[in-house]
């Protein structure tokens, strides 16, 4: 059986709402359903309870009218109480007496409606038959029986049912104004209620949002004090973070591992290729195998670093740093690059501190100036500037750019784009990685922007106060 396509579309509407709303909507829906359905109750049973008190009381005068016919008292006019009507009939129908404000001439009902009345039926005749305004409930009583030689009368009374209409009207539009109202209230009260309920459950969503790779490793979500079904998520959640971090140490810890007793042996194998070379044995052989000892050295190295940068319990030092004299000195390294390395004008003017480790912050820079002059075409400017409580770095380039959709792939780890693929011309795929990772241990950040032609690298640091 196939879904219809509304009611589909509505199915996927609902869904893509919030637990919140979902809720909300799914309690009022509850509610509103159990209010119709008791007002409706209410109503029925006012109402028929109404009517059968107007019956009642017509039919109690008419009993009293029939114990005067039966006794032989025919009183003229008959005695009734408030705006009740009473007609005592003969069997043909002809009005014998009656109250006051009854007709004498004409009877208040029909031969098919007083035929109806005796049997217990629920009568309604208009008022105008007795002059008199709305609609009147009738009871009929059978009289005269009794009397010896007596004559068969039937005794009516007719009450106004414009009280109790009156009140139905009044019921039905209390019920449509205070069922609106009253859900309104309901909603706001439940949609509060339930963001509170609600609330660990987004104070566990915001502690995992801020948890990333530049967070502390004992940075955990909160626990709520309540011992529920909320609560015991945030503990596993925790226990499983955990477990993460005891990985990710494991992990570095290898690294690390691997990558020190690497050098010792990368050390010894240079030693040997210098002596060769230098001796002039194997030919042009130990040259070429430098070249690559060289490459998987400067590896080996951006291993360790990048290792020693994921661990945030390793002691780290961090001092002022002269923004303007570190990029002077970063730019004076690379005198004898390929293209002209240099600083913006103005720079020197400037005053911009942070406070960092020395060491990784001019490592990061230059990775960055390194990638600039592999891929610039005629020079590398380096600028720096304060943008509120932070200090705005820029290595920009004029070369072939990266595209935006490559712009954050470029910082995970081994990623070379497609130029940069050469094993000669292309790193190593680490210098960005590593870059990131230091930066965002002393507070910063980097992105990659456009700079038309070329790319611009913005690096945001933290001023030293």
């Amino acid at each position: 059986m196939t879904d219809h396509p509304r009611r589909r579309s509505v199915r996927n509407r609902f869904a893509r709402l919030s637990i919140r709303a979902r809720l909300l909507l799914i309690g009022l829906a509850g509610l509103a359903g159990a209010l119709l359905i008791g007002g409706l109750l209410l109503y029925a049973v006012l109402t028929a309870s109404l009517g059968r008190s107007i019956e009642g009381t017509a039919r109690a005068s008419a009993q009293q009218v029939a114990l005067l016919v039966d006794s032989g008292r025919m009183p003229d006019p008959v005695p009734v109480s408030g705006s009740q009507v009473v007609q005592v009939l003969e069997a043909q129908g002809r009005v014998v007496t009656g109250s006051v404000a009854a007709d004498r001439l004409t009877s208040l009902v029909t031969p098919d409606e007083l035929r109806r009345a005796l049997a217990g039926e629920q009568v309604i005749v208009p008022g105008s038959r007795s002059g008199l305004s709305g609609r009147l409930q009738v009871v009929a009583v059978p009289a005269g029986a009794a009397v010896p030689r007596g004559r068969e009368y039937s005794v009516v009374a007719a009450a106004p049912t414009g009280d109790v209409e009156q009140s139905a009207r009044t019921l039905r539009a209390l019920l449509l104004w205070i069922f609106p109202l009253l859900l309104a209230v309901l909603a706001v009260i439940a949609w509060r209620v339930i963001g509170a309920a609600l609330a660990p459950v987004e104070a566990l969503r915001q502690g995992a949002e801020r948890i990333d790779e530049s967070s502390s490793e004992g940075e955990r979500l909160p626990v709520p004090p309540t011992r529920d079904e909320v609560s015991a998520l945030a503990t596993t959640l925790n226990a499983m973070l955990d477990r993460i971090t005891a990985a990710r140490r494991k992990q570095r810890a290898f690294i690390a591992d691997a990558a020190h007793e690497l050098r010792s042996p990368l050390a010894s194998l240079r030693t040997q290729l210098e002596v060769a070379e230098r001796l002039g044995e194997g030919g042009d052989l130990p040259a070429e195998l430098l070249a690559e000892v060289d490459r998987l050295t400067v590896l080996v190295d951006d291993l360790l670093i990048l290792a020693r940068a994921d661990d945030a319990a390793a002691t780290r030092t961090s001092s002022a740093v002269d923004v303007t004299a570190l990029l002077s000195d970063v730019a004076g390294r690379y005198a004898s690059a390929r293209v002209p390395v240099h600083t913006a004008p103005g720079l020197a003017g400037r005053r911009l501190q942070t406070r960092a480790p020395r060491g990784e912050l001019t490592r990061a820079l230059t990775n960055l100036v390194d990638n600039a002059v592999r891929h610039a075409r005629t020079a590398v400017v380096l600028d720096a500037t304060a943008v509120g409580h932070q200090v705005e770095v820029t290595v920009t380039d004029d070369g072939h750019g990266i595209s935006v959709e490559d712009r954050d792939g470029v910082f995970d780890r081994f990623t070379r784009l497609d130029e940069a693929r050469d094993r000669d011309s292309g790193g190593s795929g680490l210098g960005l990685p590593i870059t990131q990772a230091l930066l965002r241990r002393s507070g910063g950040d980097v992105r990659l922007e456009d700079a038309a032609p070329g790319l611009r690298v913005v690096v945001r640091l933290p001023t030293d106060h």
